[in-house]
């Protein structure tokens, strides 16, 4: 539970440009990865969960294990978008 409350404060201390792109790209990943959408909504729901991926993979740096698992889920993500998209 403090891990949880540890990342909902140092969300809160970012800035507000910071905090639109994780909304955006969440909120993007959750809805359009609908089985009731395109396969292309759902490449971009892709795109936008490797956005939201790579940033907190940024963020985190400090940790390497936690920002390399992030950065291999981006990788994962794009390579998902990918095959989708072809």
């Amino acid at each position: 539970m403090g891990r949880i409350t540890w990342f909902f404060k140092s969300f809160m201390r970012e800035p507000l440009w910071f905090k639109v792109v994780i909304i955006v790209t969440f909120l993007t990943a959750i809805v359009f990865s609908s089985s009731a959408f395109s396969s292309t909504l759902q490449s971009i729901a892709k795109l936008a969960a490797a956005i939201f991926f790579m940033t907190y993979g940024i963020k985190l740096r400090h940790s390497r294990l936690v920002s390399t698992i992030m950065f291999a889920v981006a990788l994962i993500s794009l390579y998902l978008a990918w095959t989708l998209i072809i």
